[in-house]
Protein backbone atom coordinates (compact mmCIF):
# COMPACT_ATOMS: atom_id res chain seq x y z
CA UNK A 1 0.00 0.00 0.00
CA UNK A 2 2.86 2.37 0.85
CA UNK A 3 4.42 1.84 -2.60
CA UNK A 4 1.31 3.35 -4.16
CA UNK A 5 1.92 6.54 -2.17
CA UNK A 6 5.52 7.06 -3.34
CA UNK A 7 4.61 8.79 -6.65
CA UNK A 8 2.18 11.05 -4.76
CA UNK A 9 4.88 12.02 -2.25
CA UNK A 10 7.37 12.84 -5.03
CA UNK A 11 4.85 15.02 -6.86
CA UNK A 12 3.75 16.59 -3.57
CA UNK A 13 7.32 17.68 -2.81
CA UNK A 14 7.81 19.09 -6.30
CA UNK A 15 4.50 20.95 -6.03
CA UNK A 16 5.64 22.52 -2.74
CA UNK A 17 8.73 24.05 -4.35
CA UNK A 18 6.65 25.29 -7.27
CA UNK A 19 4.31 27.00 -4.81
CA UNK A 20 7.27 28.55 -2.98
CA UNK A 21 8.79 29.95 -6.18
CA UNK A 22 5.80 30.92 -8.32
CA UNK A 23 4.36 33.72 -6.12
CA UNK A 24 7.86 35.15 -5.67
CA UNK A 25 8.32 35.27 -9.45
CA UNK A 26 4.91 36.87 -9.97
CA UNK A 27 5.37 39.43 -7.19
CA UNK A 28 9.09 39.99 -7.80
CA UNK A 29 8.91 43.71 -8.78
CA UNK A 30 6.69 44.67 -5.86
CA UNK A 31 8.75 42.53 -3.47
CA UNK A 32 11.88 44.38 -4.61
CA UNK A 33 10.21 47.70 -3.86
CA UNK A 34 9.06 46.50 -0.43
CA UNK A 35 12.64 45.67 0.67
CA UNK A 36 14.27 48.79 -0.77
CA UNK A 37 13.82 50.62 2.55
CA UNK A 38 14.01 49.10 6.02
CA UNK A 39 11.08 51.29 7.11
CA UNK A 40 8.90 49.56 4.48
CA UNK A 41 9.31 46.16 6.12
CA UNK A 42 5.69 46.02 7.39
CA UNK A 43 4.57 46.14 3.74
CA UNK A 44 6.92 43.27 2.90
CA UNK A 45 5.52 41.39 5.89
CA UNK A 46 1.99 41.65 4.46
CA UNK A 47 3.22 40.30 1.13
CA UNK A 48 5.00 37.46 2.95
CA UNK A 49 1.72 36.54 4.65
CA UNK A 50 0.00 36.35 1.26
CA UNK A 51 2.84 34.14 -0.02
CA UNK A 52 2.45 31.88 3.00
CA UNK A 53 -1.29 31.48 2.55
CA UNK A 54 -0.85 30.59 -1.13
CA UNK A 55 1.59 27.83 -0.19
CA UNK A 56 -0.46 26.40 2.66
CA UNK A 57 -3.74 26.45 0.76
CA UNK A 58 -2.06 25.12 -2.37
CA UNK A 59 -0.67 22.18 -0.39
CA UNK A 60 -4.14 21.35 0.90
CA UNK A 61 -3.49 22.60 4.44
CA UNK A 62 -6.07 24.30 6.64
CA UNK A 63 -5.01 26.12 9.76
CA UNK A 64 -6.79 26.41 13.09
CA UNK A 65 -5.41 28.89 15.60
CA UNK A 66 -6.32 28.93 19.29
CA UNK A 67 -5.38 31.97 21.38
CA UNK A 68 -4.92 31.93 25.14
CA UNK A 69 -3.71 35.51 24.78
CA UNK A 70 -3.49 37.83 21.78
CA UNK A 71 -0.67 40.26 20.96
CA UNK A 72 -1.41 43.96 21.16
CA UNK A 73 -1.12 45.65 17.77
CA UNK A 74 1.98 47.81 17.50
CA UNK A 75 3.77 46.20 20.44
CA UNK A 76 7.02 44.22 20.11
CA UNK A 77 7.27 40.55 21.12
CA UNK A 78 9.56 37.54 20.92
CA UNK A 79 7.68 34.76 19.11
CA UNK A 80 8.99 31.22 19.66
CA UNK A 81 7.71 27.83 18.46
CA UNK A 82 8.76 24.22 18.00
CA UNK A 83 10.52 23.52 14.70
CA UNK A 84 9.71 20.40 12.66
CA UNK A 85 8.99 21.41 9.08
CA UNK A 86 9.73 23.76 6.20
CA UNK A 87 6.13 24.93 6.61
CA UNK A 88 6.85 26.34 10.09
CA UNK A 89 7.85 29.64 8.49
CA UNK A 90 4.58 29.90 6.58
CA UNK A 91 2.43 28.89 9.54
CA UNK A 92 4.14 31.42 11.80
CA UNK A 93 3.48 34.17 9.27
CA UNK A 94 -0.19 33.17 9.10
CA UNK A 95 -0.58 32.89 12.89
CA UNK A 96 0.77 36.39 13.63
CA UNK A 97 -1.22 39.07 11.84
CA UNK A 98 -0.81 42.53 13.36
CA UNK A 99 2.74 42.45 14.73
CA UNK A 100 5.27 42.37 11.88
CA UNK A 101 8.25 40.31 12.94
CA UNK A 102 11.70 39.49 11.63
CA UNK A 103 12.96 35.91 11.59
CA UNK A 104 16.32 35.03 13.09
CA UNK A 105 17.50 32.03 11.11
CA UNK A 106 20.49 30.07 9.92
CA UNK A 107 22.48 31.60 7.08
CA UNK A 108 22.41 28.37 5.02
CA UNK A 109 18.83 29.12 3.91
CA UNK A 110 20.11 32.15 2.01
CA UNK A 111 21.48 29.71 -0.61
CA UNK A 112 17.97 28.63 -1.71
CA UNK A 113 17.22 30.14 -5.15
CA UNK A 114 14.70 33.02 -5.17
CA UNK A 115 13.62 32.46 -1.56
CA UNK A 116 17.18 33.04 -0.37
CA UNK A 117 17.41 36.35 -2.21
CA UNK A 118 14.71 37.88 -0.02
CA UNK A 119 15.54 35.82 3.04
CA UNK A 120 19.02 37.28 3.43
CA UNK A 121 17.73 40.82 2.85
CA UNK A 122 14.88 40.69 5.35
CA UNK A 123 15.89 38.21 8.06
CA UNK A 124 18.63 38.29 10.67
CA UNK A 125 21.08 35.58 9.66
CA UNK A 126 23.22 33.72 12.14
CA UNK A 127 26.16 31.38 11.75
CA UNK A 128 25.73 29.24 14.87
CA UNK A 129 29.37 28.14 14.72
CA UNK A 130 30.59 31.72 15.03
CA UNK A 131 30.50 33.64 18.32
CA UNK A 132 30.99 36.87 16.37
CA UNK A 133 27.94 36.12 14.22
CA UNK A 134 25.82 35.35 17.29
CA UNK A 135 26.84 38.67 18.83
CA UNK A 136 25.92 40.51 15.63
CA UNK A 137 22.41 39.06 15.91
CA UNK A 138 21.86 41.00 19.12
CA UNK A 139 22.86 44.27 17.48
CA UNK A 140 20.64 43.74 14.42
CA UNK A 141 17.72 42.60 16.57
CA UNK A 142 18.09 45.69 18.73
CA UNK A 143 17.77 47.94 15.68
CA UNK A 144 14.65 46.10 14.49
CA UNK A 145 13.02 46.20 17.92
CA UNK A 146 13.73 49.92 18.21
CA UNK A 147 11.85 50.42 14.93
CA UNK A 148 8.77 48.78 16.45
CA UNK A 149 9.09 45.29 14.94
CA UNK A 150 9.01 41.93 16.72
CA UNK A 151 11.41 38.99 16.49
CA UNK A 152 10.75 35.31 15.76
CA UNK A 153 13.18 32.54 16.69
CA UNK A 154 12.83 28.76 16.63
CA UNK A 155 14.83 28.18 19.83
CA UNK A 156 15.70 24.53 19.15
CA UNK A 157 18.31 25.97 16.79
CA UNK A 158 17.35 23.61 13.97
CA UNK A 159 15.04 20.74 13.14
CA UNK A 160 15.59 17.77 15.48
CA UNK A 161 15.44 14.10 14.56
CA UNK A 162 11.97 12.74 13.75
CA UNK A 163 11.89 10.79 17.03
CA UNK A 164 12.52 13.91 19.16
CA UNK A 165 9.32 15.54 20.40
CA UNK A 166 11.04 18.79 21.38
CA UNK A 167 14.77 19.45 21.47
CA UNK A 168 16.59 21.57 24.04
CA UNK A 169 16.18 25.32 23.60
CA UNK A 170 19.08 27.68 22.96
CA UNK A 171 19.25 30.73 25.23
CA UNK A 172 19.47 33.43 22.54
CA UNK A 173 15.75 34.21 22.19
CA UNK A 174 15.29 34.50 25.95
CA UNK A 175 18.36 36.62 26.50
CA UNK A 176 17.24 38.97 23.75
CA UNK A 177 13.74 39.21 25.22
CA UNK A 178 15.10 40.00 28.68
CA UNK A 179 17.60 42.55 27.38
CA UNK A 180 14.81 44.39 25.55
CA UNK A 181 12.08 43.70 28.13
CA UNK A 182 9.66 42.25 25.59
CA UNK A 183 7.23 39.38 26.30
CA UNK A 184 7.89 35.82 25.16
CA UNK A 185 5.02 34.46 23.04
CA UNK A 186 5.13 30.63 22.90
CA UNK A 187 3.34 28.87 20.05
CA UNK A 188 2.79 25.14 19.66
CA UNK A 189 2.67 23.69 16.14
CA UNK A 190 0.98 20.31 16.56
CA UNK A 191 0.73 18.87 13.06
CA UNK A 192 3.55 20.22 10.87
CA UNK A 193 5.73 17.17 11.34
CA UNK A 194 2.86 14.92 10.25
CA UNK A 195 1.83 17.13 7.34
CA UNK A 196 5.22 18.00 5.82
CA UNK A 197 8.35 16.96 7.68
CA UNK A 198 11.88 16.71 6.33
CA UNK A 199 11.32 12.99 5.71
CA UNK A 200 10.89 12.91 1.93
CA UNK A 201 8.35 10.11 1.63
CA UNK A 202 5.78 11.44 4.08
CA UNK A 203 3.10 14.05 4.54
CA UNK A 204 -0.20 15.03 3.04
CA UNK A 205 -3.05 17.55 3.14
CA UNK A 206 -4.98 18.22 6.34
CA UNK A 207 -5.36 20.51 9.33
CA UNK A 208 -2.46 22.41 10.91
CA UNK A 209 -3.31 23.37 14.47
CA UNK A 210 -1.61 26.22 16.31
CA UNK A 211 -1.93 27.32 19.91
CA UNK A 212 -0.68 30.70 21.08
CA UNK A 213 -0.10 30.30 24.79
CA UNK A 214 -0.16 32.91 27.53
CA UNK A 215 2.83 35.20 27.32
CA UNK A 216 5.83 35.20 29.62
CA UNK A 217 6.58 38.69 30.86
CA UNK A 218 10.23 39.73 31.06
CA UNK A 219 9.53 42.96 32.89
CA UNK A 220 12.10 43.42 35.63
CA UNK A 221 14.00 40.24 34.74
CA UNK A 222 17.79 40.18 34.39
CA UNK A 223 20.03 37.90 32.37
CA UNK A 224 20.34 35.67 35.45
CA UNK A 225 16.74 34.58 34.72
CA UNK A 226 17.56 33.41 31.18
CA UNK A 227 17.78 29.70 31.99
CA UNK A 228 14.58 29.74 34.04
CA UNK A 229 12.65 31.58 31.33
CA UNK A 230 14.02 29.13 28.75
CA UNK A 231 12.96 26.11 30.81
CA UNK A 232 9.51 27.48 31.66
CA UNK A 233 8.76 28.26 28.02
CA UNK A 234 9.98 24.89 26.78
CA UNK A 235 7.91 23.06 29.40
CA UNK A 236 4.73 24.74 28.16
CA UNK A 237 5.35 23.48 24.60
CA UNK A 238 6.54 20.05 25.71
CA UNK A 239 3.49 19.40 27.89
CA UNK A 240 1.23 20.49 25.04
CA UNK A 241 2.94 18.24 22.49
CA UNK A 242 2.82 15.25 24.81
CA UNK A 243 -0.85 15.76 25.78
Amino acid sequence: MKIIKYPFWVLYRIWFYILVALPIIIMFPILLISISKESWYPFFFRLARIWSKIILIGMGFRWKIKFEEKPVKGKSYMFVANHTSMTDIMLMLVAVKDNPFVFVGKKELAKIPLFGFFYKRTCILVDRSSAKSRQAVFLRAQRRLQSGLSICIFPEGGVPEESVVLDKFKDGAFRLAINHQIPIVPLTFYDNKKRFSYTFFSGGPGVMRVKMHRFFSTEGLTTESTKTLNSDTRNVLLEELKA
